[in-house]
């Protein structure tokens, strides 16, 4: 099994930004600040791991 086959499905930044109560300005201003959540850019587009947004959630980093 490679570690994509269970990675599962990315979040959206409008998915991370509902689920978090926050702005998707408020999501782009931490990744150009290096804050927030971990984020990884395909092409254009921001995308988050499910597993590793909850780390951080749970982190002291919030």
């Amino acid at each position: 099994m490679t570690k994509a086959s269970h990675i599962g499905r990315l979040w959206s930044v409008t998915e991370v930004a509902t689920y978090l109560g926050v702005s998707i300005k408020t999501l782009y201003q931490w990744k150009w600040r290096g804050e927030g959540p971990p984020v990884r850019k395909i092409g254009r587009h921001l995308r988050y791991e499910p597993d590793a947004l909850y780390a951080w959630l749970t982190s002291d980093a919030v």
